[in-house]
């Protein structure tokens, strides 16, 4: 076996290795990763807003004040367009719940003549069994006990994530062009810029189209559900707009949420689905027509990735990860388009590395294989 071919190996399999507990380690560092992943992804996102400042004679570190500031202010405002009317839902949805089952008691009625066969079958089969352990869990008795237990450790978080943003961004023009003075050769230094801003003009540009039509979808949504008379549009055209970063499940997470919305709202079931049939609408243009239109090739993600993305962060992070799963996944794949990718179907059915190029008489063979195909 050659050096080079145990090199590779080694390599390999030292690669798969850390694959493997990646996602463990995330999982259990969750607490310092998260919100540092969450930080270097809305740095990258205000970079242009940075440079923009920075082209006008702005101290870098007051532009970052000002980044900072700009974001949370848009972002307070859209958290509160959300939360204050939903904190009134949630108080009245004890109330509608008879209205609920009245609207869902056709389900309800098939669920349970189900349900009573599943119980009949299941007692004929397993007669004579001993009798289960009765096991009581403690959970906490209302939603403030939840939130009290758990905002000195979300406000940690978000404190140590801004001061990350803001060292990120006050200190980015010193860091790139540190960077990319100190490679070693003229070719080097102009790959390092290169990947560099790809990377931060693709997920800044992801980030601000989307950011764009999911307000426009919002507001289309907010304006059609007001028209047929659904309380506070303004905070349901947020939820449609929040949860549409999540390429999949969002919109079918906001779409139940529009669905629970009618049934405690309206008496007649028929007419309770309208907010869930508006919001498919609406989506179902703007991601087929308008975001393709705007997003364009350059920014298309194969949806396979999307979904593999998805599902990993989402299993690691939870909801957080899954909103993070796609910028993550662009910044993956410009630095991958620009550093090249390992050949490692080469390495496990050829003679080659880890190198990502064939050699010059692999090459002629997949040429020739190439001419005889189209010849014959």
């Amino acid at each position: 076996m050659r050096r080079d071919r145990l090199l590779a190996a080694i390599a390999l399999f030292t690669g798969l290795g850390l694959l493997m507990a990646l996602p463990f380690a995330l999982q259990l560092g969750a607490a310092f990763f998260l919100p540092v992943t969450a930080a270097l992804v809305i740095a990258i996102a205000l970079v242009p807003m940075l440079e923009w400042f920075e082209r006008r004679r702005v101290p870098s570190p007051l532009a970052a004040f000002l980044c900072i500031t700009l974001f949370l202010g848009c972002a307070n405002i859209a958290i509160a367009a959300i939360i204050v009317p939903a904190a009134g839902w949630f108080a009245l949805l004890p109330e509608r719940i008879s209205r609920i089952r009245h609207n869902l008691r056709p389900l309800l009625d098939v669920y349970q003549s189900l349900d009573r066969f599943i119980s009949n079958t299941s007692a004929t089969f397993m007669r004579g069994g001993g009798h289960g352990r009765v096991v009581r869990v403690e959970t906490p008795n209302s939603l403030l006990d939840v939130v009290a237990s758990s905002a000195p450790i979300a406000i940690l978080e978000m404190f140590f994530a801004l001061l990350v943003v803001y060292f990120f961004l006050s200190g980015w023009t010193r860091m790139r062009r540190n960077t990319i003075t100190s490679r070693g050769s003229f070719s080097s230094a102009m790959t390092t810029a290169r990947v560099i801003q790809e990377m931060v003009d693709s997920t800044s540009a992801y980030l601000a189209t989307i950011t764009l039509i999911n307000i426009a979808l919002g507001l289309l949504v907010a304006l059609a559900l007001w028209f047929i008379g659904l309380p506070d549009p303004l905070m349901w055209g947020g939820i449609v707009a929040l949860f549409n970063y999540m390429p999949y499940l969002g919109p079918i997470m906001a779409g139940m949420l529009l669905a629970l919305g009618g049934l405690m709202v309206f008496r007649d079931a028929w007419y309770a689905i309208f907010p869930v049939l508006v919001f498919t609408g609406c989506h179902l243009i703007e991601s087929n027509i308008i975001t393709p239109a705007l997003v364009g090739r350059r920014l298309t993600i194969n949806p396979l990735l999307i979904l593999v993305s998805l599902s990993f962060w989402g299993w690691v992070w939870g909801p957080v990860g899954a909103l993070l799963a796609v910028p993550i996944l662009i910044i993956i794949r410009t630095v991958l388009d620009a550093a090249g990718t390992p050949d490692i179907a080469g390495f496990l059915f050829e003679e080659g590395t880890l190198t990502g190029r064939l050699p010059e008489n692999a090459q002629g063979s997949v040429k020739d294989v190439k001419e005889s195909g189209e010849s014959g």
